[in-house]
């Protein structure tokens, strides 16, 4: 008997697992198929990207599945199209011996019609994003009254990217007595809240424990100047001759730029983004499952559904805005079995989060020296040597030997080595000598900052700020690399953050009598010393929980704010001047 026979499939997924060379089963699988096959149940699996999970419910939902009747019986919903035609592609070879069962993949970016098409034809299991699956069954084509098995994946990027109110629509139009079979790599509270909602006292199944990151993958950080990122970026792509990686940035904007800087600079880069259309983002998939590409650089949301087993790293470019974003970015790599590596770039203002992000994974990470440019030398020169030595021989060279000999023949061995290996030594050589060093020392409290101002400022939680998107508001304002602002801590009403001692001037300048939709924002140093050009200064009772002293016209007045500072404008109430980098011009987010 098979290890997958005895978990209870039939015979023809039997023959599907032998014709796709699968052997033995993941720990996922190993106790969710048996537990979905034996029983009608609700199911909550937390385990990480690359660890089979659509093995998982995809077999026992085929198996499920009355092949006899047309009727819509299975709904899986995913958050990308990437990842909605991963799964229909998997399923698919999952069921090639299944005569009779019908797969359809509805997502947007393809045409509506041939969907329609496809559903009115008949399927048995439909595989759709949420929108797009709204967008069916608000036509009257989806028809899901009948569904007795519902899978919601990769449930917490879901509602990550906005789709809480999509998948309650959607599952509106389900039967109450399904199953709903919830599969995620981490458990927030918003996780939490949906399968307390929509599911009826689900079995649990956790790989790992909770949130916690994929077991073969190692985390190392490098602390730096936030201005040598990119610098950075091309130490530990050089440092690593072999690498083939996903380059994680926050915004497609940061995405575009870093791929085209990395174009420009001779790597093999592209870039993934939801400013690219279809075909292109079609075509930069292909070119980096076929190794053609290197290093790809891309956004969370991009970069949900990659199904490639060989990625050996992923690079933090930026750490995302939500800790546990980062267990989907290092789930990319350490996948099938394999070992992976994820590494962080962070400054000093953003070494604090490290020991948030290792509270989530339950791993430690290590504080890693980016190498010298003579290391890197060392390093090329030896992948140059070891190249050089397991490359077979081409026949088709022979013509040309005779005239290579007669012009390198006079070169005794030595030198005609020194002269084969300079080549590739002086270039790097050349662009390292004079390399800066990029490694910031870590000595005590890197982000306490012991020349700098902290600040206390009359917005907080409550105005839908968190300490990153403050941060970013306060930046854009005042034209402050990430250096220079830190330690930014939000409270519920106010929030205080530092600036080094060269930006005080500025910061004070910029936000005396300073307006943002119409209310007026107070910014005071929180010590009681005077400088010159501003008032009197707040202690920081932030630690308290007390909020400052401000005056009656201070207070918030009309709705929250959003995170979209585009549309955020601030005045100066006296000369009706706008401080640089606000007003209308719009940021990309």
């Amino acid at each position: 008997m098979s290890a997958f026979e005895a978990l209870g499939l039939s015979a023809p997924l039997l023959q599907a697992t032998a014709d796709m060379g699968f052997e033995k089963p993941t720990e996922v699988q190993a106790k969710a198929i048996p537990l979905l096959l034996e029983s009608e149940t609700d199911l909550v699996a937390l385990a990480q990207t690359g660890t089979g999970k659509t093995a998982a419910f995809g077999f026992p939902l085929i198996q499920k599945i009355n092949v006899k009747s047309r009727n819509t019986q299975g709904l899986i919903i995913a958050p990308t199209r990437e990842l909605c035609l991963q799964i229909t592609h998997e399923l698919r070879s999952y069921s090639q011996h299944v005569k009779g069962l019908h797969i359809v993949a509805v997502y947007g970016g393809a045409s509506v019609q041939g969907q329609a098409k496809d559903l009115k034809n008949g399927a048995q299991i439909i595989v759709a994003t949420p929108g797009r699956m709204k967008d069916l069954i608000g036509r009257g084509v989806a028809v899901i009254k009948n569904v007795e098995y519902c899978v919601l994946d990769e449930a917490d990027e879901m509602l990550n990217m906005g789709f809480y109110e999509d998948i309650k629509e959607i599952l509106s139009h389900t039967p109450n007595d399904k199953s709903t079979w919830l599969f995620s790599a981490t458990m927030p509270k918003e996780v939490a809240a949906i399968a307390k909602k929509f599911m009826h006292d689900p079995q649990e199944i956790t790989v790992g424990n909770k949130n916690s990151g994929a077991q073969r993958v190692d985390h190392e950080y490098y602390l730096i100047s936030a201005r040598d990122r990119y610098l950075a970026l091309k130490r530990l792509a050089d440092a690593n001759p072999n690498i083939f990686s996903v380059v994680f940035c926050r915004t497609k904007r940061d995405t575009q730029k870093v791929a085209e800087m990395l174009i420009e600079d001779g790597y093999n880069a592209a870039a993934l983004h939801g400013d690219l259309s279809q075909n292109q983002r079609d075509l930069v998939m292909k070119s980096f499952r076929t190794n053609q590409i290197q290093m790809l650089v891309a956004t969370d949301v991009a970069a949900r559904g990659i199904d490639v087993d060989d990625i050996t790293h992923v690079i933090n470019y930026q750490l995302p805005d939500e800790i546990e974003t980062y267990t989907h970015r290092s789930g990319r790599t350490g996948r099938a079995g394999k070992s992976g590596i994820s590494m962080v770039l962070v400054s000093k203002s953003e070494i604090r989060k490290i020991k948030a992000i290792e509270k989530i994974i339950q791993k430690e990470f290590k504080a890693k020296s980016l190498p010298t440019g003579m290391e890197i030398c060392e390093i090329q020169l030896l992948h140059l040597a070891e190249k050089i030595e397991q490359t077979d021989v081409n026949a088709e060279i022979e013509p040309y030997v005779p005239a290579i000999m007669e012009s390198l023949g006079a070169f005794d061995q030595e030198t005609l080595i020194k002269k084969i290996f300079s080549v590739e030594f002086s270039r790097f050589f050349n662009y390292y000598k004079n390399a800066k060093e990029l490694n910031v020392p870590e000595v005590g409290n890197v982000s306490a900052g012991g020349n700098s101002t902290r600040f206390f400022i009359n917005v907080g939680a409550k105005d839908d700020f968190s300490w990153m998107t403050l941060k970013d508001f306060l930046k854009d304002i005042l034209q402050i690399k990430d250096d220079g602002l830190f330690k930014v801590d939000v409270k519920g009403s106010f929030s205080f953050f530092n600036v080094e001692e060269p930006h005080v001037k500025r910061v004070l300048e910029t936000f005396e009598d300073f307006t943002l939709d119409g209310r007026r924002i107070v910014v005071e140093a929180t010590t009681e010393k005077r400088r010159k050009g501003g008032g009197k200064r707040f202690k920081d009772s932030g630690s308290k929980g007390k909020q400052p002293r401000t005056r009656k016209s201070d207070k918030r007045r009309g709705g929250k704010f959003n995170d979209d500072f585009s549309n955020k404008r601030g005045r100066k109430n006296r000369s009706g001047n706008k401080p640089k980098g606000t007003g209308g011009k719009r940021r990309r987010r």
